[in-house]
């Protein structure tokens, strides 16, 4: 695996508890996504680095840059249809290019525009944006928020294929690190290595609501 991976216990200590974050292991040209789907799609993106065959390129298609947050919607990758686990190395341009284009899943005051409005903009946006609560390695939700982003139209044709620099299957790797939570042994369990995402972009952060601690600085 190209994954850099770590430690949980030595991770959380500087995980922020609180706030909005795009947690995830990323550089200046990349940053990783997880996406969880039934064998014949993950053996075909494995193999031919980029998805296709049974993949539908006409459904909204969702990434989570978060391994935990994706390891709570995947149970561990117990669930039916989503055995089969992938990191995707990812452009991060093409990351920066979905969310300029996002428009919130939900309405709510803080987009400061009417209802009407925000309707429009979702019929017209192929990204959408939704920040869901974290969860720990038990599937308990926790205060910090995780983003999860959907992509469709020309968006999933971009992704599927253009924007990809590596599909790693993930799938041995999640099923060895389930044993140490169910064993409970946390001590054991080991992550891919995450922080706090911020752009150089103020607009783009202030629109995406993301949180800045001390531990972007670093």
């Amino acid at each position: 695996m190209k994954l850099k991976l770590k430690k949980y216990k030595e991770q959380i200590k500087d995980w922020p508890q609180k706030g909005y974050h795009i947690m995830a292991q990323y550089d200046d040209e990349k940053i990783i996504v997880y996406q969880s789907y039934k064998r014949n799609i993950g053996e075909f993106a494995v193999k031919n680095q980029y998805f296709g065959g049974e993949f539908s390129l006409e459904r909204m298609t969702w990434i989570k840059p978060n391994f935990l947050w994706m390891m709570y919607r995947n149970g561990w990758g117990t669930k039916e249809g989503q055995e089969y686990v992938l990191a995707i190395h990812l452009k991060m341009s093409a990351f920066k290019r979905y969310l300029e284009n996002a428009v919130y899943s939900s309405y709510n005051d803080r987009l400061e525009i009417s209802r009407e409005e925000w309707q429009d903009q979702v019929k017209e946006s192929s990204v959408r944006l939704q920040w869901d609560p974290d969860h720990d390695p038990f599937g308990g939700k926790l205060e910090r928020r995780a983003i999860q982003i959907g992509l469709r139209n020309e968006f999933t044709h971009s992704f599927a294929k253009e924007d990809i620099i590596l599909i790693e299957d993930i799938s041995d790797f999640v099923k060895e690190q389930n044993q140490c939570v169910l064993n409970d042994d946390l001590e054991n369990l080991i992550l891919p290595e995450e922080k706090p995402l911020l752009f150089d972009d103020e607009d783009l952060n202030k629109k995406l609501r993301l949180t800045k601690t001390k531990y972007h600085e670093n």
